[in-house]
């Protein structure tokens, strides 16, 4: 991947680096977590969060010790300033992202608006 590193735009905590970390490891490819926004869901948008291998213009890029998150210009605004998040708990084990742009979501919590 050819890319400019840029100030943060969203927020990977310890624990959400430490486990793409990990799951990173278990890849034998230069991947970045890519965060983006499509339409879909009970509110209109949706969050997709997968390890890619492509860098695009216009994308932005955050470094987190050796964890990339790339996020594409148009998902960008949608999610400045957001955190993401792993729990691993006896109740919940997963991603979470909480997003200060988002007015409201579904109450499936799979989408947002």
């Amino acid at each position: 991947m050819t890319e400019t590193v840029t100030e943060a735009s969203v927020i990977l905590t310890d624990a959400a680096q430490t486990k793409v970390a990990q799951l990173l490891a278990a890849e034998e490819m230069d991947l970045a977590l890519r965060v983006a926004v499509q339409p879909g869901g009970c509110s209109g948008l949706r969050y997709q969060l997968y390890f890619d291998d492509q860098s695009y213009g216009g994308d932005v890029v955050t470094a987190f010790g050796d964890v990339r998150v790339v996020i594409d210009e148009k998902s960008a605004p949608y999610l400045a300033g957001a955190t993401i998040d792993f729990a691993d708990t006896i109740s919940k084990q997963g991603f979470t992202i909480d997003n200060p742009n988002a007015t409201g979501t579904c109450a499936c919590g799979d989408s947002f608006h």
